[in-house]
């Protein structure tokens, strides 16, 4: 069982030369969710060959631009690529009417229907709820309303240890009762304990995304002991009044928050462009939090229970760039 995440964009405010803003595609348990949408999310999408289809909800955190300019075109895409299967868009209450104002003014259509539910910005709320997983906001703290959102997996059923089901001679009938976690009674009345028979199941992962926001306490409540938690980290120490005025944090301070919320790793991001070496937030973070790592666009973060495997996704030549 593993988690993958894919940074398509991790810098603040506007693109550059070579940085895209804030876009994730994350994949759990098969399925893909595409967490806010800056400009050029859908090049970074084909450079990470994802296949557009697979993406059948998007959560949108706020309405800062630089994290979801790039939804419209996203979504027009989809239109010209031939979708048929639905879509539900996730955000603040404006974004429909931005999304088709848009497509409105440009006499734009889609094939496909699209749904918009809109995120609460003060209270936790679940947004998604299968057999499998859970996806739900949590509040941040930022200039506008915004939301963090928080993917996490349900436990399997346990597995049959089939070694020793034939050695029982126990029915495949009772199989279902028997991964469900109960014990096993013979012909003669004999119990045999669950545990026994079965092997138990992976640890369910889960993974928290914390988008603009300042330094506060109740964030790590919110995220308390996830598997891999994803934290602005805009400016370093020099400029921690800056971000105080902006309501951004340091890498120091979301370190505080994993350290808090003792989850297993951190993934830092957003940084500003007034720094040109990233690798001091990494170094600044540690310091707090050593479990950490730097977010690097079309990077794949692949979660397991023994860690994190870290690979580039980037199949373009410099000069493609």
């Amino acid at each position: 069982m593993s988690l993958e995440l894919v940074v398509l964009g991790a810098a603040s405010a506007t693109p550059t030369s070579n940085s895209y803003t804030t876009s994730q595609l994350l994949k759990m348990r098969d399925h893909f969710f595409l967490i806010d949408c800056g400009e050029g999310a859908q090049k970074q999408l084909r450079r990470s060959k994802t296949k557009f289809s697979r993406i059948n909800h998007i959560f949108i955190s706020h309405l800062h631009g630089d994290h979801f300019f790039g939804l419209v075109g996203l979504l027009s895409s989809f239109h010209l690529l031939g979708r048929t299967t639905p879509l539900t868009v996730y955000g603040p209450p404006k974004l429909k009417d931005i999304v088709l104002t848009q497509f409105r003014a440009a006499g734009t259509f889609t094939a496909y229907p699209i749904s918009f539910v809109i995120t609460q910005h003060k209270v936790p709320q679940v947004l998604v709820d299968t057999d499998s997983y859970t996806i739900s906001t949590f509040p941040l703290k930022h200039r506008i309303a915004t939301t963090g959102f928080l993917f996490k997996e349900k436990p399997l059923k346990r597995g049959l240890n089939k070694a020793k089901a034939d050695e029982l001679s126990i029915p495949i009938c009772d199989y279902h009762w028997i991964k469900e976690g109960r014990d096993w009674t013979d012909d003669d009345g004999k119990v045999v304990l669950n545990e026994y028979i079965t092997y138990a199941p992976p640890k369910p992962l889960s993974y928290a995304f914390a988008s603009d926001t300042m330094y506060v306490p109740e964030t790590a409540q919110y995220v308390k002991g996830v598997s891999l938690l994803y934290h602005e980290s805009t400016f370093c120490e020099d400029k921690a009044e800056r971000a105080k005025q902006t309501m951004h944090s340091t890498a120091k301070e979301a370190g505080r928050v994993a350290k808090q919320a003792k989850v297993d790793w951190l993934l830092i991001g957003h940084y500003s462009a007034r720094y040109k070496d990233f690798s001091q937030f990494e170094v600044e973070a540690a310091e707090v939090f050593p479990k950490v790592y730097r977010a690097k666009e079309l990077h794949r973060y692949k979660l397991t229970e023994q860690g994190i495997e870290v690979v580039s996704l980037r199949h373009t030549t410099e000069h493609e760039e």
